[in-house]
């Protein structure tokens, strides 16, 4: 993958592009989070303006997707915030729709665009809905993770073992070593805060992280939700000796590609996820 690192930045600090989904969804507004420059790959947050409407289609690439606020409409089907899916290449979800507007991180595997053939499609890999609210939590998943989380899990592909879960934690808990995964990690914090090597995050930060690159150890005062995707492989994880220790309020020290050096910078005081 040609993704450069992200780690971390302010989703808040992106600004909006008009209209860069083009036929694939007309209209709406994206902020970009990263992009691999061979694949067209990418992840983005996607504002739909109230009114929005486009009829179905199969797209050419997976559409994995979480609706922070508001609510669309994916072939009749409502999907509130906290709504989840994965719909792969080649399945025709039907016609898009929001009555009122919202806000949804979605993940496209290639650029954008719609399917000119057929292309089949493994059952197994489609998440047609879930609700965060309903997907139970499951315990530690590591016998060395620090104690005080659980995961909720959203999708794991039956060939590729890339998985989507989200991750809670219980406040003023934190971490003494670092880790290390063999996998791509990207996460989109969804409420709390994080304190890290990389300094403070906020509701709205985003990370794209290459394998095998130490990061924390993290903390955090008030608890938090992770909405983290791993791609390469089951994830694994080594715990090794920090570079430096944890402590709280770390200064900002972000690993930004040059067309995010214009959001570097923090944000205090955030309360929506979006």
């Amino acid at each position: 993958m040609s993704r450069p690192r992200t780690e971390f930045v302010q989703s808040q600090r992106i600004p909006w592009r008009a209209d860069s989904l083009g036929p694939v969804r007309p209209g709406v507004e994206t902020r970009l989070l990263s992009e691999d420059d061979e694949t067209g790959a990418k992840s983005l947050l996607v504002r739909y303006p109230p009114g929005f409407a486009t009829g179905g289609g199969a797209l050419a690439v997976d559409d994995e997707f979480l609706v922070l606020d508001g609510e669309i409409a994916v072939g009749g089907r409502p999907y509130p915030a906290m709504s989840f899916a994965h719909l792969p290449a080649g399945r025709d979800a039907g016609a898009w729709s929001s009555a009122k507007g919202a806000v949804v991180l979605e993940f496209f595997s290639g650029t954008p665009a719609r399917a000119v053939q057929p292309i089949s499609w493994d059952e197994r890999r489609l998440v047609l809905h879930k609700c965060l609210f309903d997907v139970p939590y499951t315990g530690n998943f590591h016998p060395e993770f620090p104690p005080g989380a659980g995961r909720k899990m959203l999708y794991e592909d039956p060939v590729t073992r890339d998985t989507t879960w989200v991750l809670g934690t219980m406040p003023i808990r934190w971490a003494e070593r670092s880790e290390v995964h063999p996998t791509v990690e990207e996460m989109y914090l969804l409420a709390g805060e994080v304190h890290g090597d990389r300094g403070v995050m906020r509701p709205g930060a985003y990370f794209w992280r290459p394998p095998s690159v130490p990061h924390g150890p993290f903390g955090t005062l008030t608890g938090n939700l992770y909405f983290f995707r791993t791609k390469g492989g089951l994830l694994a994880t080594t715990y090794v000796t920090p570079q430096k220790p944890f402590r709280w309020w770390p200064s900002y020290d972000a690993v930004l590609p040059p067309e995010l050096e214009g959001a570097r910078g923090e944000v205090a005081g955030v309360a929506a996820c979006w």
